[in-house]
């Protein structure tokens, strides 16, 4: 079922958007033959109503030193602060990804780290400490791809 706060145009727009963040406005309105502040109005309300949850820059993580990525799964007590258990999570610079999953598992983190001691060392000090019943890891060898759903 199509989302009933776009429209064509901002599907178009998200398309153009979604292939290149860094493309001007400009260019986005000759594409879609609308005026540049047609364009701008629309990226801030898909912006404002949280369709577009912001842009940013997509480093190569290996290339800046972090050899090791994991997937981290954890079951979590059933007297977790999950409020709280959130903000710890967020502060723990070396994961990039936090999801609620169903299954076996309650959560599935993103880590990242330097090397496998690193993971091991981040695993032990700071995710051990948050009384998990369950912490289970996969390591992974090789990123395939990650890319925007296509519209």
């Amino acid at each position: 079922m199509k989302n009933e706060q776009i429209d064509d145009l901002d599907i178009k727009i998200l398309k153009l958007i979604g292939e290149n963040a860094r493309i001007p406005f400009l260019e986005v309105a000759r594409e879609c033959n609308v005026s540049g502040a047609a364009i701008h109005q629309r990226i801030n309300r898909l912006v404002d109503t949280g369709i577009i949850k912001g842009s940013r820059f997509l480093f190569d993580i290996n290339k800046i030193g972090y050899e090791t990525c994991a997937f981290v799964n954890v079951a979590i007590g059933k007297t977790s602060d999950l409020k709280e258990l959130k903000k710890t999570l967020l502060n723990i610079p070396e994961i990039v990804g936090c999801y609620f999953t169903s299954g076996q598992n309650d959560m599935v983190l993103k880590v990242v780290a330097h090397n496998n001691k690193e993971l091991q060392r981040v695993i032990q000090e700071r995710l051990f400490p948050l009384g998990f019943t369950l912490i289970e890891t996969s390591i992974l060898f090789e990123e395939v791809f990650e890319r925007q759903i296509s519209l």
